[in-house]
């Protein structure tokens, strides 16, 4: 059974920068879309970034041009690079593959336990 994990997340000042990763545990065949959601208080789940088997990136208009994201193959790793955080950036960021865990197995969607971030002074 396929497992995210997630890292990265804690306090940081407004304008500052955090590094998030996910990697998957247990066997795993290929990671088709690898995905960054992020839940605030009294708001709903939104997604942030989404990164495909191809490299191609997209974003949330609220984050565009402050964060990217990327993928090593290799490691079965998914990163999110925050830069120039904001408060309203407060939430629990959550990590979301869509994957096949072995050759032959039905795809599946996994999630990451969710890491906090919190953007204050």
């Amino acid at each position: 059974q396929v497992q995210l994990v997630e890292s990265g997340g804690g306090l940081v000042q407004p304008g500052g920068s955090l590094r998030l990763s996910c990697a998957a545990s247990g066997s795993i065949f290929n990671i088709f879309y690898m995905k960054w959601y992020r839940e605030a208080p009294g708001k709903q789940r939104e997604l942030v970034a989404t990164i495909t088997s191809g490299g191609n990136t997209n974003y949330a208009d609220s984050v565009k041009g402050r964060f990217t994201i990327s993928r090593d193959n290799a490691k079965n790793t998914v990163y999110l690079q925050m830069n120039s955080l904001k408060p309203e950036d407060t939430a629990v960021y959550y990590c979301n593959f869509d994957a096949i865990s072995v050759p032959g197995s039905f795809p599946g969607d996994y999630w990451g336990q969710g890491t906090q971030v919190t953007v204050s002074a």
